[in-house]
C-alpha cells in the first residue's frame, strides 16, 4: 500500500511539472522556468501569484 501512495505523489509531481513547462508562456514569468517547475507544489501552497500563473500554465490552448 505504501509504495503505490509514493507512486501515486511521485506521478503527480511530474504531471505537475510537465504542465507546468508545457504552459510556461500563458505565465507572466519571462525565466526561471525549471526552478519553477521543480518547486511548484512549495510554491504553490505558500505564494497565491505562483498559484495564479501555475492555474493560467495548466489551462488548455
Amino acid at each position: 500500500m505504501g509504495h503505490i501512495i509514493v507512486f501515486l505523489l511521485a506521478g503527480g509531481y511530474g504531471w505537475g511539472i510537465w504542465k507546468f513547462l508545457q504552459g510556461f508562456q500563458r505565465t507572466n514569468y519571462s525565466q526561471g522556468q525549471w526552478s519553477l517547475a521543480l518547486l511548484w507544489p512549495l510554491l504553490y501552497i505558500v505564494n497565491g501569484s505562483y498559484r495564479e500563473n501555475f492555474q493560467k500554465a495548466l489551462r488548455d490552448r
